[in-house]
């Protein structure tokens, strides 16, 4: 199991302070919501940011983009210092092509799903990827509730990665992940846990031990 605070929630101003505290709490790799205002509403960090990361982390920096050329903006990502890069399906026509590019830049490449998307594209696509990403909220911001039909989701993959010879396939989960959601999740299959206001409020470092215990 890993977990990984999504520096969504963090307090810019104070970016450094909020990762020492992640790493304090035995955080395993740092989540980095990408979003460019057209395949989502808001505009997060950029390649700029992941720049400043890099610069005071060794933790992995996991970049999900949320973006509509997610092809290039990979690249660019890459070249910063991102160590993990997941795409949406929904917006990647050539999924395959667009996975092994990301491993060819050096990345763990992930696929993610939208809660609505069918579980057959992750099935198509996982020969080429290191993890999927199974939305457990509709992208765009933090904060929102979690949708019960992710477990059901999430364990139809997981017995389907097992039975098809792609057990290594993790499977990720962002949205709504709480300390008090976290064992039903991981039952369910889920071994990367993202949360951003579950753990980025308050004392991160006790929180992210907290959920580590609760699971």
């Amino acid at each position: 199991m890993k977990i990984a605070p999504s520096l969504l929630s963090a307090d810019f101003g104070n970016l450094e302070r909020d990762v020492r505290a992640c790493e304090a709490g035995g955080a395993d790799v740092l989540h980095v919501d990408v979003m460019d205002g057209h395949f989502v509403p808001p505009i997060t960090f950029g390649p700029v940011v992941m720049q400043a990361l890099k610069r005071i982390t060794n933790l992995p920096l996991d970049v999900h983009l949320m973006v509509t050329n997610a092809d290039h903006q990979a690249e660019q990502f890459a070249a910063e210092g991102a160590s993990w890069i997941s795409i949406h399906a929904e917006v990647c026509p050539h999924l395959h092509r667009s996975l092994n590019n990301i491993r060819s830049l050096g990345c763990r490449a992930g696929v993610v799903l939208n809660p609505v998307t069918p579980l057959s594209f992750a099935m198509e696509a996982a020969e080429a990827a290191d993890f999927v990403l199974l939305m457990s909220v509709n992208p765009g911001y933090g904060g929102q509730s979690f949708i019960p039909s992710f477990l059901r989701r999430c364990e139809t993959l997981r017995s389907w990665l097992d039975a098809n010879g792609l057990s290594h396939v993790e499977i990720e989960v962002d949205g709504g992940i709480k300390i008090g959601n976290v064992k039903d999740v991981v039952n369910a299959g889920a071994s990367i846990l993202v949360s951003d206001s579950g753990l980025m409020h308050g004392d991160i470092a006790a929180s992210i031990k907290a959920m580590r215990e609760a699971v």
